[in-house]
């Protein structure tokens, strides 16, 4: 190459950087941001996928594969949409992606605002561009507005990452303060600590007790815990947690994944792609040549998430369902590519609490697109009052099942 090919191409290489400099800032301004509302399965796979690897914080529960199964198959999903912020109106680069409800299709309430989808995604935090977190929460809530809402409310949203402070100050020229409900923390694992140290937290005596019952099991043969591997030995395994969950209280309740056919067809669809792309794990626990437990966990860049566990009720005196969790505490901890765990458990669990000393904030967000205080006044209002009416339906139930039992 001659010295003036090089110096034109040093040139160009300079011209270019400030282009994209300027175009950075530019967005950053919101100048060239454009955003849209498509059904979901509509929206683009290919730049839904490079958003996924380029987001400013993970959430395994808005994969594509995950995502577009429930759409499909999980009765009830019906009115979700995909609030899309673009880079530019060329529709080049996908920036941000929130998925959502009308309030009625939700919670039964007739009023002009959007709930995130939280059907078998106990996480509703968006995704937002690493390099453009702001500019991409101002489209998304410009796109929810467009729409005719006046709110967004997330469902389970992290409250101490960056999304989080994106949506707040997109929402700072509204004047409007967002709402909060259900603030609470739930159980996750630093799995950045040795596997030792992730379980000292349970005490000698505890552990030890675990042991003497780690050696019942083995009583019915070796005790081994299996990462399934892709393919048919993961397609058996998900059988297997489907059968161990359907055998259990679930199963009683009518609440196990396998009670409902369009719950099977999304998971049978969903994980084996996922376990493929190393976006999930199915787990087991097998004493001699019987299954006594077994878990899903999905992963997001250096996240996972412990999204379902089941067990042998009739083993329940040897904790398969602790032993379980233990070894896939040992696994997280020794995985180079992960550093936490979110368990997605409810809070104070029983028996994660114990386990994972660490806690992630989640909390119910409420999120004005516009300034009318008074709308968001009202919204949370009846948000709190439908709340208050279902945790004492919830409170009655639990009474009464009690007096029958």
């Amino acid at each position: 190459m001659s010295v003036v090919d090089s110096r034109y191409t040093v040139q160009g290489w300079i011209a270019g950087a400030r282009a994209a400099l300027e175009r950075d800032r530019a967005l950053a301004r919101g100048e060239l941001a454009t955003f849209e509302v498509v059904d979901v399965l509509s929206v683009p796979q290919s730049a839904w996928a490079n958003l996924a690897t380029r987001a400013v914080e993970a959430n395994a529960f808005y994969h594509p594969a995950w995502a577009r199964a429930v759409a499909r198959h999980v009765k009830g999903q019906v009115g979700m949409r995909a609030l899309l912020a673009w880079e530019s109106p060329a529709r080049r680069r996908l920036i941000g992606l929130m998925l959502v409800a009308p309030a009625w299709n939700c919670l039964r309430l007739p009023l002009p605002f959007f709930v995130g989808w939280y059907a078998y995604a106990p996480l509703t935090t968006p995704l937002l561009d690493r390099d453009h977190p702001e500019a991409a929460a101002r489209a998304l809530l410009a796109a929810a507005r467009k729409a005719g809402a006046h709110a967004v409310m997330l469902p389970a949203m992290a409250q101490d990452g960056p999304v989080a402070e994106a949506l707040r100050r997109a929402v700072e020229p509204f004047g409007v303060s967002p709402r909060l409900f259900d603030a609470h923390e739930r159980a996750r694992l630093d799995a950045t600590q040795g596997e030792d140290d992730a379980v000292a937290a349970l005490g000698s005596k505890k552990l030890k007790e675990l042991r003497r019952q780690r050696n019942r099991l083995a009583d019915n043969g070796e005790v081994e815990f299996r990462i399934a591997a892709p393919g048919d030995e993961a397609a058996a395994a998900l059988q297997q947690f489907l059968a161990l969950e359907a055998a259990g209280w679930k199963g009683e309740a009518g609440t196990a994944l396998a009670a409902k056919e369009g719950d099977i067809a999304f998971l049978n669809e969903a994980l084996p792609m996922m376990v493929r792309d190393g976006a999930a794990q199915i787990v087991t626990l097998s004493s001699g040549d019987k299954v006594v437990a077994a878990g899903v966990l999905l992963r997001h860049a250096r996240r996972a998430y412990f999204f379902k566990i089941a067990y042998d009720e009739t083993m329940a005196k040897m904790s398969p369902g602790v032993q379980l969790t233990l070894d896939i505490t040992r696994a997280m901890c020794a995985d180079p590519d992960i550093d936490s765990v979110d368990s997605t458990a409810i809070a104070n669990h029983p028996m994660i609490d114990h386990i994972w000393r660490g806690r992630q904030p989640v909390a119910d967000l409420l999120l004005p697109t516009q300034g009318n205080a008074s709308a968001l006044a009202l919204f949370a209002a009846l948000i709190g009052t439908r709340r208050t009416l279902r945790n004492a339906a919830r409170a009655l139930y639990r009474r009464l099942r009690k007096l029958k039992g």
